[in-house]
């Protein structure tokens, strides 16, 4: 029975199904990891180029900018040659933009460093438009959604690693010297600890550059399966008329977009939740920011983990209902970050995480359900729907910048907007369930 099960979920059953499926599953990791390395980077770039946060939050604005001008170019290049060859595309792109941080570093500028993380997104864009369809067409379409979920699960722990990679060889190695403290440095004083933080920040970058490089070349000499690679005509407008012509898809086009947005913001500003938190009680900021750093690999931990449980839990609960009912719970923990103004609020933070974890594949699974061969432009809607993580996080930022909002912290308030958020994906959860699209 076991193995019945296994061959549904995975291809055929066959080593030569299963390689293909570990390394595919591999690139969810790889993204992860430039997720969340990349998130404490707004803070980190905000300090080192003394800038507001709303300027560090450039950041997520070229990065997940990247995921969203290069979704439908990468469909096309997909289904002209195939999914092996838009995951290639996507992993060299990947490794250019890591690469591209060491001359960004030389001309000492924030700029030359927002290009190199475009870059970096437009070949992330490359592999998530390839690589989830890829997935669902491994195998049995009614445990497809399973499926996904199941490769999703190895995302965070890329996750988990770029996140530990960011506090211990980035944010415990800059100058310990506070954002307040640098603002009253010489130039020549400021060039040179700058230069400094700089050449720590980009080391980790240069060597998943080469990491990438690695996965491409195994990928390239590995023979891989051809599913739905069959089509290569292009029918860009009329493929577009048919996918958006289905609720299912259009609505979780949206729904995506405000979660990713949402997602994006609570692991992006825990930082600023946190140091303003912690400082409170007299602690430094260098140490408030590692602190906060160790509740967002804690949150981290705890999504991977949910993911499992849940992966597990979709064998006997409706998808639809399942997104529903977390989605309302991280609706309501989203209300206790606002309103607790002590630890507590941090751990309705962190606990977020257990809710976010199943969402983004089963939105993606449930919206490209039946899609067939017209699912290669329907991930790329979805993969430009991350655009959420680009256009959501600035508004935060720029609310968190007030400092104080009604006679509260505004770091607090800005957590409405992951609220609102939860809100828009148990509207679709609740529709995908009563609706029976899933």
């Amino acid at each position: 029975m076991k193995s019945i099960e296994k061959k549904k979920i995975v291809g055929d059953g066959t080593w030569a199904a299963l390689i293909p499926f570990i390394l595919i599953t591999s690139c969810f990791a790889l993204w992860g990891f430039a997720n969340d390395i990349t998130n404490p980077m707004v803070k980190a770039f905000s300090k080192i180029f003394r800038m507001s946060v709303t300027e560090g939050a450039l950041v997520q604005v070229a990065f997940y900018g990247g995921y969203f001008a290069m979704a439908f170019p990468a469909a096309i290049f997909i289904r002209k040659y195939s999914y092996k060859a838009g995951v290639m595309m996507g992993l060299g792109l990947y490794a250019l933009g890591a690469f591209l941080f060491f001359p960004a570093k030389l001309t000492g500028d924030y700029y030359p460093f927002l290009l190199a993380y475009f870059i970096l997104t437009c070949g992330l864009s490359f592999l998530e438009t390839s690589s989830n369809p890829y997935i669902l067409s491994m195998g049995a379409e009614e445990t497809a959604t399973r499926r996904l979920n199941l490769a999703q699960a190895f995302n965070p722990m890329g996750s988990l690693l770029g996140m530990y990679v960011a506090m211990n060889f980035i944010q415990n190695r800059l100058h310990p010297m506070d954002t307040a403290e640098r603002a009253q440095l010489s130039d020549a004083d400021f060039v040179a600890i700058r230069d400094a933080d700089l050449s720590t920040l980009i080391a980790p970058y240069l060597m998943i550059g080469l990491v990438t490089l690695g996965v491409l070349l195994l990928i390239r000499f590995t023979k891989m399966p051809r599913n739905n690679d069959q089509t290569h005509n292009i029918d860009f407008v009329p493929t577009l008329k048919r996918i958006f012509a289905v609720p299912r898809y259009r609505e979780g086009v949206l729904a995506q977009f405000f979660y990713v947005g949402a997602q994006i913001m609570c692991w992006t500003f825990i930082i600023q939740y946190g140091t303003r938190l912690f400082m409170e009680t007299g602690m430094e900021e260098q140490a408030a920011e590692v602190l906060s750093q160790k509740y967002n690999i804690i949150a981290m931990a705890i999504f991977c983990t949910s993911r499992f449980i849940c992966t597990f839990l979709l064998r006997y609960l409706n998808p639809g209902l399942l997104l529903r009912t977390l989605a309302v719970v991280a609706g309501v923990l989203a209300i206790g970050v606002i309103f607790l103004q002590d630890v507590w609020g941090m751990y309705c933070l962190v606990g977020i995480s257990a809710c976010m974890s199943l969402m983004f594949p089963t939105i993606y699974g449930i919206a490209l359900q039946g899609l067939g061969d017209d699912a290669k432009f329907g991930a790329a809607g979805l993969i430009m729907a991350i655009l959420g993580g680009s256009v959501l996080p600035p508004v935060q930022a720029a609310i968190i910048d007030l400092h104080t909002l009604w006679g509260m912290p505004a770091v607090n308030l800005s957590f409405v907007l992951p609220f609102i958020c939860f809100v828009v994906v148990t509207i679709y959860g609740h529709r995908a369930y009563r609706k029976g699209w899933a």
